[in-house]
């Protein structure tokens, strides 16, 4: 018999995919109250970086290579950066509050996504993918460290 566990694709078993996808959620209940003139602007910018974090982790868990992995979460990681200033462009638009859900949401997405780039980072050379000596797929795996 099958247990659900082994049913779930592997990304779904990650929690920084989970904690992604309920900043997905997050992100388009509160851009539905954005005002019409934003649907083509922040709300649509927001929405696009959310969609990309989870769709990244998903599609670098099923690469072949540590290398690949790591440029998937790079760029999920960059997504982040950018909802986390978009969050504060609609703040300081008045089209927010200082909701610290979100905020914490970020933190902890942010914090599980480079324990993940930092783990497989250090797994042994003979291991994982080799880079170019002069090109690192992660240049700063602590940032928004706070």
């Amino acid at each position: 018999m099958i247990r659900d566990s082994e049913k779930q694709r592997p990304h779904e078993r990650l929690e920084v995919w989970r904690d992604a996808m309920a900043l997905v959620e997050w992100v388009y209940r509160v851009t539905a109250q954005f005002p019409d003139s934003e649907r083509l602007g922040l709300t649509m910018q927001l929405r696009r970086a959310a969609v990309s974090v989870p769709s990244n982790i998903a599609e670098g868990a099923a690469r072949r290579s540590t290398a690949e992995y790591l440029r998937f979460l790079s760029i999920a990681r960059g997504s982040l950066a950018e909802i986390s200033t978009q969050i504060e462009i609609a703040r300081r638009l008045g089209y927010l509050g200082s909701e610290a859900l979100v905020d914490d949401q970020l933190d902890r997405t942010f914090a599980r996504i480079n324990a993940l780039i930092r783990s497989l980072d250090s797994s042994p050379r003979s291991v994982r993918e080799t880079v170019a000596p002069y090109e690192s797929p992660i240049p700063n795996p602590e940032s928004h460290a706070r």
